[in-house]
């Protein structure tokens, strides 16, 4: 054993010893809490429902809707105490008025354990109490889930008065060791930037330090004339970068660059934690004056694995914890080694992290008054009476705040405490040996080690998902089993190099605007002396690119083309097909930058929205890909003694693909990639508005080996070439997606058999949406808000999936409306070059005026309750607009406008909001916010939409995730991205043969066999 271990192991007995002088259940309260949280870690599913339960109660205001919740939670519970539970509840419903009481009177005690005070008055009683025990205290506010300026406005002027009322109360107090007083001020205050701005994006870095910088200028002005500190807390990955270099900013500016009493949080399960804490280092060398770090392991694990697999990121954060803890020690080395220069605050409740930083900083000759050990208010008590009594200084983290904006903090600790890994639990719940939870973290990871090695290197690859699928030379890997699809990742730009790569892009594609692009037809590019401008809608004085224009002739020669290349492509081997789609798939991923810059200038697309079309279509090219190699084998129908009868598919023919120019790549690749790898030669039809998006799509498909004829690009009016080919007697099948008018003439027009025709026409149709979505009484504001002001705003509102209609409860209408218009306040709107932006341009003149006109319709029939006014002069720009007092048979709660334009209806009950909701000709998406475990199963089997999201925004379905598709007047009921969307674009085709020979048969019939391919001649 080293002696470094051994010092480690002699101060963890130590403390141990301490704490078991005074014995503490890991609960302290007792009654009600105790016993819920030890039931807690021993079922999982009813620690699920039991925190569901509490993170709601706050919101519910009246007893029996207290009791229908606890109802709905717990009264199906099936476990070992399920008969308890189910006369709990039955008792509860005897006098729901007492017994909604208790229950709140309960967990407000909970909360309490965690919660330091409601307010600076209640605070301060709790925090004389830790000073007559010696231990210190740092302020949080709670309430940072701010979803508007005016919340955020509130938060810094709350921070203003606690750090006054703090200093006012604590004039006087003195620090308990004396020595190194003078790094260590009493009044310390902790923020969340989060808190200060509500438009904080991880790709606008300087945006977000242009606004918070002044909000927080006024906040460290007031600490630095009181004496106080100031600590950033750190929150999420995406904040990270952003929370660092505002902290060096800040404190590099003449005012601050002196002052040494400023602090920031370093997350010990990041992988990047390392680098950041020796960059932080270096910077303040540089500055000449000490600052602190308070070391913490990170209280967001959960969040980030989850968000990092959703998104297919690699995970920012160690997949073990003795990976986070062995990282700790390896920070509070460099930490103390550098104690010249920063002050470290070690944040842990682990005896083993606190032995070695213990035994660390005697190792380096570092006193215990130069630094300190922070622990969380309400939670290991008895370890920090022994450090206390060890002789080491010691700070609590106090939360203040109402119970209802510290729910989220509650739960995040009734979590940690009973946490699997957590070590409060290990230690007071489960009594594991001390020897045990002192072994060294780097010794259980070499017992165990399953995962990759610790690297604190940057992984920025967008595509690391989809490289993993490909062998080199574009030769596809063995098809996963079953249906599993795993999505290529969408860009983080939280990095700052994918930053600068969109910039780098932007700047290329700027120098290439105005480019002429030729119409393709049999691999030929060809010029008919007509041409369509595409402009860019921020700027309409500026062309995107000059797409040649097709007519009725260059319509007929793409057919034949077309006809052509197809007797020979139906009979090109699934496999050649699919792998067709991933080269094309990989090149897309390749100009991934470049095609998300295209989509900025020709559509107006922010960043995050045109890299979420790019990621889509290469999606498409993947999913169908794999799907076709599922259905695209012969497969047995039924084992039959001397016979085999095989289900398979033929391509149709000639499909005619018509797009829309709102997600410009996506749906175009979509539609597109069904037809071509089922076997149908394509003519690609994009929107007017985004013909170069399609030119470049076409470039890809040239770039991966298409043959010729098997796609043909075809820019052109839809009135005039787009209708023609819609009546063609030869062209075999339709995909369309777009507007309501247009479908609907398609759909007709393909039902009349032209003279010479041989196929009834399929029409592949994806229309409009009315969405609703509804927010129920008891529903978490704090995401309804952000997840419905995106779903109607984001992208403008250019969205078939889009919110038109909120429906609000009536219990709940006045807190959404006032906590909704606030923030549409706070979205900024302008050029979507911009990557903070969220709201800009709708894409051209013949979107723009129709909206203007809807506007004055919702002025005549309801009550305009907001509309921005700051937008840029230049550009087709809508701002963000909501009415309120609109009836459901309005025309603007009826009709589809494709804008940013928000109808809010109020609604008296559920029933009525379903009713309202399911009332317009359209089916397309909803979304329904709630915590009603009961509603929550209405809504899902009574709300009339193809695609119904819960407690999320009702846009951005994901290939193979969320197939989309709608019903009504939004479409024929398929599903794109679906595992059966490619069933539309085939023939199916059974091939029965007599085995028998003389009565004699094989015995076995394979369930596949190979393709019905013909024979070629020797």
């Amino acid at each position: 054993m080293g002696s470094l271990q051994a010092e480690i192991e002699q101060r963890g007995h130590r403390i141990f010893q301490l704490v078991n002088q005074h014995p503490q259940p890991l609960f302290s309260k007792a009654g009600l809490y105790q016993r819920v949280m030890a039931l807690s870690m021993r079922d999982e599913d009813f620690k699920v429902q039991m925190f569901r339960f509490v993170d709601v109660l706050a919101s519910l205001h009246r007893s029996g809707d207290i009791i229908q919740h606890l109802d709905e939670y717990f009264a199906e519970m099936r476990n070992g105490f399920a008969p308890l539970l189910r006369t709990g509840v039955r008792v509860a419903k005897i006098a729901p008025w007492i017994s909604a009481f208790v229950l709140r009177r309960n967990v407000s005690g909970m909360a309490r354990q965690f919660i330091a005070g409601k307010n600076p008055q209640e605070v301060i009683k709790t925090l004389r109490r830790r000073y007559e025990q010696k231990i210190g205290f740092t302020v949080d506010l709670l309430g940072e889930a701010v979803v508007s300026e005016k919340e955020a406005e509130a938060y810094g002027a709350r921070c203003l008065e606690l750090l006054d009322h703090l200093a006012r109360e604590t004039s006087g107090w003195i620090d308990p060791l004396g020595d190194g007083a003078e790094l260590f001020p009493v009044v310390n205050l902790s923020v969340k930037i989060s808190a200060l701005y509500s438009q904080i994006n991880p790709a606008d870095p300087p945006d977000a330090i242009a606004h918070l910088a002044p909000k927080l200028r006024p906040i460290l002005r007031c600490a630095k004339e009181l004496g106080a500190f100031v600590n950033f807390d750190m929150e999420s990955f995406s904040h990270k970068n952003i929370t660092l270099e505002l902290f060096k900013t800040l404190f590099t500016e003449p005012e601050f660059c002196d002052w040494p009493h400023a602090g920031i949080v370093i997350q010990a399960y990041l992988r990047e934690a390392e680098k950041d804490l020796v960059d932080l280092i270096d910077w303040a060398r540089a500055r000449g004056t000490r600052f602190a770090v308070r070391l913490v392991k990170g209280a967001y694990w959960d969040y980030e694995t989850l968000r990092s697999a959703q998104n297919g990121w690699p995970v920012p954060v160690f997949k073990e914890k003795p990976e986070s803890d062995a990282n700790f020690e390896a920070l509070s080395q460099i930490l103390l080694e550098n104690e010249s220069i920063v002050t470290a605050a070690f944040g842990s409740h682990n005896v083993r992290s606190i032995a070695a930083a213990q035994a660390l900083a005697h190792e380096l000759g570092v006193p215990p008054s130069r630094f300190e050990f922070q622990l969380l208010y309400g939670m290991a008590g008895p370890v920090k009476r022994a450090l206390v009594e060890m002789g080491y200084r010691v700070r609590e983290y106090c939360p203040v705040g109402e119970l209802l904006s510290g729910m989220s903090y509650l739960v995040r600790r009734l979590l940690e405490n009973t946490s699997n890994e957590g070590f409060l639990r290990a230690k007071f719940a489960e009594n594991v040996s001390e020897q045990q939870l002192l072994r060294d973290p780097s010794e259980l990871l070499r017992e165990s080690r399953n995962g990759p090695p610790r690297s604190t290197a940057t992984t920025t690859m967008t595509t690391t998902a989809m490289q993993d699928r490909q062998a080199p030379h574009g030769i596809s890997r063995d098809t996963p089993p079953g249906d599993t699809y795993e999505n290529a990742p969408l860009t983080n730009f939280a990095y700052p190099e994918n930053q600068e790569k969109m910039r780098a892009a932007l700047r290329e594609m700027r120098a290439r605007l105005g480019k002429e692009y030729s119409i393709v037809i049999n691999s030929e590019k060809i010029s008919t002396g007509k041409t369509i401008a595409s402009i860019n809608p921020s700027s309409p004085d500026q062309v995107v690119g000059a797409v040649t224009e097709a007519g009725i002739a260059e319509a007929d020669r793409a057919v034949k083309a077309a006809r052509d290349a197809f007797e020979k492509w139906k009979w090109t081997p699934v496999e050649e097909r699919a792998q067709l789609l991933e080269r094309a798939a990989a090149i897309m991923d390749r100009r991934r930058f470049e095609l998300s810059a295209l989509e900025v200038f020709e559509v107006g697309k922010p960043w995050t929205e045109a890299d979420g079309d790019i990621r889509e279509a290469i999606d498409f090219c993947l999913f169908y890909a794999q799907q076709m190699r599922l259905i695209g084998r012969p497969r047995l129908t039924q084992r039959v003694a001397g016979e085999e009868s095989y289900y398979h598919y033929w391509p149709r023919g000639v499909a005619f693909v018509i797009a829309p120019w709102n997600f410009p790549l996506a749906i175009l690749c979509g539609m597109t990639t069904a037809a071509l790898v089922t076997g149908n030669a394509v003519i690609m039809k994009p929107a007017e508005q985004s013909a170069v998006v399609g030119a470049m799509l076409m470039e890809v498909f040239e770039e991966a080996g298409v043959p010729p004829g098997v796609l043909n690009y075809l820019p052109g009016k839809g009135s005039i070439m787009g209708a023609h080919l819609v009546d063609h007697k030869d062209v075999d099948l339709i995909a369309f997606t777009g507007s309501r008018e247009v479908g609907l003439k398609i759909w007709e027009s393909a039902g009349i058999t032209r003279p010479g025709q041989r196929e009834l026409k399929r029409v592949v149709c994806e229309m409009g949406g009315k969405n609703a979505v509804i927010i129920d009484s008891d529903a978490d504001l704090d995401e309804a808000i952000v997840d419905c002001t995106y779903s109607a705003f984001g992208y403008q509102g250019q969205k078939c999936s889009a919110l038109s209609r909120l429906i609000v409860l009536e219990e709940n209408y006045d807190r959404v409306m006032e906590r909704l218009l606030n923030a549409a306040a706070s979205l900024r709107v302008g050029n979507p070059e911009e990557p903070g932006v969220t709201v800009g341009p709708v894409t051209d003149k013949a979107a723009y005026e129709p909206l203007l006109d809807y506007i004055e319709v919702g002025k005549s029939e309801a009550k305009l309750a907001y509309q921005g006014k700051d937008v840029p002069a230049k550009g087709y720009f809508i701002p963000p607009t909501i009415f309120v007092d609109v009836k459901p048979n309005m025309r603007i709660a009826r009709e589809e406008i494709f804008g940013p334009v928000v109808s809010v209806i109020k609604a008296g009950d559920i029933d009525e909001a379903i009713d309202v909701a399911n009332s317009t000709d359209y089916a397309l998406t909803a979304g329904f916010f709630s915590r009603s475990p009961g509603n929550i199963e209405r809504a899902k089997a009574q709300i009339e939409a193809g695609n119904v999201y819960v407690n999320r925004s009702c846009t951005g379905a994901i290939v193979g995730r969320h197939p989309f598709g709608g019903f009504k007047m939004s479409g024929g009921g398929t599903k794109a991205g679906g595992h059966d969307y490619l069933l539309q674009f085939l023939l199916p085709r059974v091939v029965t043969e007599n085995i028998t020979r003389h009565g004699f048969a094989p015995e076995e019939t394979p369930v596949y066999r190979d393709e019905f391919l013909p024979q070629r001649s020797p």
